[in-house]
């Protein structure tokens, strides 16, 4: 079978799916029944985990692994601040939801072009963390595609997470 073509994404490229696609992610009321799912129906079996707080008090975790090229991203979120990560979760029982697409932005002229399109195109910001120092994100909503649209610009300690991500 011939291999499939791969062509590496344009860096400068406009247009809000048109940047270098590096994640996909799911948000989860059960992270360790989600990480099971994902280990035994679908193969990806070595993760790593991080913990902390929203920006509203709440606690989020979030489970990573590298598989078939790209990051894949758990995400279970509770307390105060959790409602942009469960507003796709059902009430009362165990759910796995498609949340957003990623795509990395690598450089400094990259994330201003970025800014730019946002502005532009008129594109609502749901979400935002913009520290400077380890990962800037804008989550965009793309009502027509039923998820949002994540875009990261990682910092040194960022890449150094995204390359300690174990791969399945």
């Amino acid at each position: 079978m011939p291999d499939m073509i791969k062509r590496e994404a344009v860096p400068a490229a406009s247009g809000m799916l048109c940047k270098e696609h590096s994640h996909s992610a799911w948000v989860t009321n059960d992270l360790d029944k989600a990480v099971e799912t994902f280990t035994r129906r679908y193969g990806v079996d070595d993760f790593t985990f991080i913990e902390g707080a929203t920006p509203g008090g709440g606690q989020i975790k979030v489970a990573f692994a590298w598989a078939g090229g790209q990051i894949l991203e758990i995400i279970q979120c509770s307390g105060p601040g959790s409602e942009f990560y469960n507003e796709m979760l059902p009430e009362g029982e165990f759910a796995i939801r498609f949340h957003h697409l990623g795509f990395v932005i690598h450089d400094e002229a990259g994330w201003k072009q970025l800014e730019q399109e946002l502005k532009d195109g008129d594109w609502p910001i749901a979400f935002s963390t913009l520290s400077g120092d380890f990962i800037d994100a804008y989550y965009i909503k793309a009502p027509e595609l039923g998820h949002y649209l994540e875009y990261v610009r990682p910092f040194e300690a960022g890449n150094q997470f995204y390359n300690a991500v174990p791969v399945s």
